[in-house]
């Protein structure tokens, strides 16, 4: 094996992305075609902001809905996670799979293990473990129709792959800084996207307080920035700096000895030098923060295949909490009609930056938007070159239903001709729901008729229900036929999960 990180390691990797192309123009498209598909849930990200998220090693469940694949009878998946997944949702996905008996799927699904429930990332566990990259590549029948499919894709990501002689139907760790904030703004600017203003390229204390200074003296009205790292996800890398009582003049001066105390991370318990020092190692921007009476915050999410093809998959309205309203807890499937096809036009103009550079897979374009006399003004806030929060309900509705995303009126339809809307949460969490199993919430659901029903095609699909228990808290997606009636269900879900554990009826 190449030295990971090695030239040797990245023309292997090359050579290996080529499968892809046969993959996608032969092997996806027929249903019936032998293919194995190794899932590795990972989330290789900064580990400082991870492990600040209750029942993080439990996300890796968040792409269990790649299960549904499993509908199509020659398809093998190899799932793995850092501890054993519990039998109870192993068994809730696969009932869920229409029109394929589940223990037909069941023997063609490979679950593995580090046993391993530590808070680094995944993929660096697997790799530690020869003995179970082995086991890996026993469960693969035929390399050349394998992929590997990941959260997120780093450097571990790319020596998994190599070790275990597949593609990986993702980004190329070497172009992952287009993802980043900074190389965001690159691209963004390169499609001719808004953005809120900004000062790029921050490391320390000096950079911050002088972009504060040059937002300021552009817009002396400005009242609070945003300092961000350039790998944050969620919110979670994010800072607020507050105006208030700034001299009119002097303003670097003054944001230096201010910084530490009006510096306020998003990081639950994340101190204001802890910050500076993850700016010093991982740069960063500072923005000026786009503030209005009513402010929304839509995303578009689209793909761009091993071809170079750029496709739109769903716009969303995103559900934002925490103290500043930046934390990701949720969305709504599909984005307000007055603009939804506006934000997939600039998703595939960005799509089309982004394959010039040579990315690949999924990504999606996060914005601020607030209207005006002539509709809605859009600003780009980053882009996501990753699977994300509104990945996962997109695939559930996909899987579930067979349907397709019409791109002329960005809407959905599933198989049988409904259109289907969705309400997301990722972060469902109360302290009274501690103590509840998976199996418990799965009963609840069911005997109150919330649970999706195919013949009805609406209902509440349940994600990172490990957690419950240990934690209070799982995701959930509500189907229906309209936005409100997805989050009609959603309510309805949490209200009969409330009434379960205080008694109430």
């Amino acid at each position: 094996m190449p030295i990971p990180g090695s030239e040797a390691e990245r023309i292997r990797f090359s050579e290996l992305q080529r499968r892809l192309v046969p993959l996608v123009t032969t092997t996806f498209p027929d249903r019936m075609a032998e293919r194995t598909v190794v899932v590795v849930p990972s989330l290789s990200l900064d580990p400082d902001q991870l492990h600040r998220i209750d029942g993080i090693v439990h996300y890796e469940e968040r792409m269990l809905c790649l299960l549904m694949l499993l509908r199509m009878p020659r398809t093998r998946i190899v799932y793995v996670t850092s501890r054993a997944i519990a039998p109870t949702i192993v068994d809730y996905y696969l009932h869920l799979l229409p029109g394929v008996p589940s223990h037909h799927a069941r023997n063609r699904l490979t679950l593995l293990s580090c046993d391993d429930g530590s808070p680094e990332p995944l993929s660096r566990k697997i790799l530690r473990r020869p003995r179970l990259i082995e086991r890996i590549r026993e469960a693969i029948p035929n390399p050349t129709t394998t992929h590997m499919t990941c959260f997120n894709s780093t450097s571990l990501e790319r020596t998994l792959a190599v070790q275990l002689g597949i593609p990986m139907y993702a980004n190329d760790p070497d172009r992952r800084w287009l993802g980043g904030k900074n190389g965001s703004r690159a691209v963004l600017a390169a499609a001719g996207i808004p953005m809120p203003r900004a000062v790029t390229g921050a490391r320390d204390v000096e950079d911050v307080a002088r972009g504060l200074e040059k937002l300021r003296s552009e817009d002396p009205t400005l009242q609070r920035a945003v300092v961000k790292l350039d790998e944050g996800f969620s919110g979670e890398g994010n800072a607020t700096f507050s105006f208030t009582d700034a001299p009119e003049t002097g303003i670097a001066a003054w944001a230096r000895e201010e910084l530490k105390g009006r510096l306020d991370p998003i990081a639950p318990g994340m101190a204001a030098d802890r910050f500076l020092e993850k700016l010093s190692t991982m740069t960063g921007i500072v923005e000026a923060m786009i503030e209005s009476p009513v402010i929304r915050s839509p995303s578009v999410q689209c793909r761009i295949d091993p071809l170079g093809r750029v496709e739109a998959i769903a716009t969303h309205e995103q559900v934002l909490g925490g103290a500043t309203g930046q934390v990701y807890e949720g969305c709504s499937f599909p984005a307000d009609e007055a603009y939804r096809l506006d934000l997939q036009d600039a998703g595939l103009r960005v799509g089309s930056e982004l394959a010039e550079r040579g990315a690949l897979g999924r990504f999606s374009v996060d914005f601020v938007s607030i209207p005006s006399e002539d509709g809605w003004n859009h600003f780009a806030l980053e882009i996501n070159l990753r699977k994300g929060g509104t990945t996962l309900p997109s695939l559930v509705l996909q899987f579930l239903t067979d349907g397709s995303y019409n791109p002329g009126t960005g809407t959905y339809r599933s198989a049988l001709g409904s259109e289907l809307c969705y309400y997301a949460s990722d972060n469902v969490q109360s302290d009274r729901y501690r103590g509840l199993l998976p199996e418990d919430v799965f009963d609840i659901t069911v005997c109150e008729g919330l649970h999706f029903d195919q013949a009805r095609q609406s209902g509440t699909v349940f994600h990172i229900v490990g957690a419950v228990s240990e934690y209070g808290k799982l995701g959930m997606v509500s189907i229906a036929g309209s936005p409100e009636a997805a989050r009609a269900i959603h309510d309805r879900t949490i209200a009969s999960l409330d009434r379960a554990v205080t008694g109430s009826r």
